[in-house]
């Protein structure tokens, strides 16, 4: 999530750069063959199903901001040449009230990238979204597990194609300021604790730093942390059925886990290095949260994959490189569970073009082409790993596909949208800024929507 918004008509040098040689390329198929015509043709020749199009638009909304959005544009590039279709793109960070504005306003975008099934699946129940076409779903058959597909679903239809996907609960940190310093990369929670400590007493650094703003949303990063904690101390099973609310919000087990990352967040000997007070990760940007590590303000950062795309051109994200991560420990051990997130492709509209933008998106093609520009993974089938631009990525694509990794969606995006995508983002803030666990526990309990 950034600040800025990437509009169609801005688009990076690379990006025009390859429109040209796209729309080059496929005007080329069948003009003058001693020009290379066969050539441009082949250069078309995957994205042929998609049909033709003659100046045709599709409006895209989401809440993929600056260098993401412009990374995600380049991706369907080729897509928009081929096809004679413009995709015209807007990132806000307000995505998550516009886009319900919007749609009970009758004037949605034709496609939005969600990246909440509990808010996807209001849009459904409202009679907003249209089902997937049957080639979208037969792509998202052969490419994604049905645990995906099912995020996707709303009572029995299907309405969208995953996305992308992120490995969350990464904590950052700088290799070689661990090696000077002999700090060991903490193998339970207990032991991060341990070094928390350790980095306070000496007094060099701080041992985190954090930055949870993010327009209307700020406070997501915050509850990251949260799901984090809940499955590793008290276990998927309860995990589930908090999402559900087959136990309430103010649980022990909930409180339990926010008390474990408010001895860190809520505590000035350990935040926020680099800006300022606890209450300064409520003005910093969750962009700029993690830049202190590299500097040596700060010792480590908890933040999902994407925060590769976060770091400064050039930045070797690598073990023994500029800076690396760690899974957030568990309680003992080895314990291999992860949280992770995701975008859905969902529409509002119908037209033809839509269709073929949508069975682009649910593609192994889009897949790697986004994913080849690096700071991206999936969890779709038919990737190649190898594109994967670092290190990371590939690790974090490997614990998709490893089948004794114990993972969760984030729970945030799984519940409804007015306690999801409003009262716990909400909450955090609330309690970042000095409310108890107690108060913010059952005021975000209080507004879960009665049935």
């Amino acid at each position: 999530m950034g600040i800025s918004r990437t509009k169609r008509g801005v688009l990076p040098l690379a990006a025009v750069s390859a429109l040209t040689l796209a729309l080059s390329a496929c005007a080329g198929s069948g003009s003058d063959e001693g020009q290379g015509g066969s050539e441009a043709a082949a250069d078309c020749a995957a994205y042929e199903s998609y049909g033709t199009f003659d100046s045709k638009e599709v409006s895209v909304y989401s809440t993929i901001t600056d260098l993401e959005a412009e990374r995600l544009e380049d991706s369907w590039v080729d897509f928009e040449g081929c096809t004679g279709i413009d995709v015209v793109y807007e990132g806000s960070n307000e995505f998550e009230t516009q886009i319900g504005v919007r749609a009970k306003a009758g004037n949605p975008p034709d496609v939005a990238i969600i990246p909440q099934p509990g808010l996807l699946a209001q849009h459904a129940k409202a009679g907003y979204l249209k089902p997937a076409p049957a080639e979208v779903e037969a792509l998202v058959d052969e490419n994604w597990s049905e645990d995906w597909k099912n995020y996707g679903t709303v009572d029995g239809t299907f309405y969208a194609a995953p996305m992308l996907a992120s490995v969350k609960g990464y904590i950052w940190y700088v290799p070689a300021t661990f090696k000077e310093k002999g700090w060991e990369v903490p193998k339970t929670w207990d032991e991060m604790m341990a070094l928390t400590k350790t980095i306070a007493d000496e007094g060099s650094m701080k041992p985190w730093c954090a930055g949870f703003e993010a327009g209307e949303a700020t406070g997501w990063a915050g509850t990251d942390w949260i799901e984090d904690v809940v499955l590793r101390q008290a276990g998927p099973e309860v995990y589930d059925q908090w999402i559900s609310h087959e136990i309430p919000f103010n649980d022990p087990q909930i409180a339990k886990a926010f008390d474990a990352v408010g001895s860190i967040v809520k505590n000035e000997d350990y935040v926020n290095g680099g800006f300022g007070d606890t209450r300064s990760i409520l003005s910093t940007t969750v962009e700029e949260g993690g830049q202190p590590v590299l500097d040596g303000s700060c010792a480590m950062h908890h933040q999902a994959t994407f925060q590769a795309a976060n770091w400064p051109d050039g930045t070797n994200v690598a073990e023994d490189g500029d800076v690396w991560a760690f899974i957030t420990p568990g309680q003992e051990e080895g314990a291999g569970a992860i949280t992770g997130g995701g975008e859905f492709v969902a529409a509002y509209a119908d037209r033809d073009e839509v269709k073929a933008f949508q069975q682009y998106m649910a593609s192994a093609d889009f897949a790697n082409n986004r994913v080849r520009q690096g700071a991206a993974i999936s969890a779709n089938k038919g990737l190649d790993a190898s594109l994967a631009q670092n290190p990371l990525d590939k690790q974090s694509i490997e614990l998709l596909q490893d089948e004794n990794t114990v993972f969760r969606f984030d729970a945030s995006d799984l519940m409804p949208g007015a306690v999801g995508a409003n009262s716990f983002w909400g909450g955090i803030v609330e309690w970042i800024n000095g409310a108890s666990t107690e108060q913010v526990l059952d005021s975000i309990e209080s507004s879960w929507p009665k049935e």
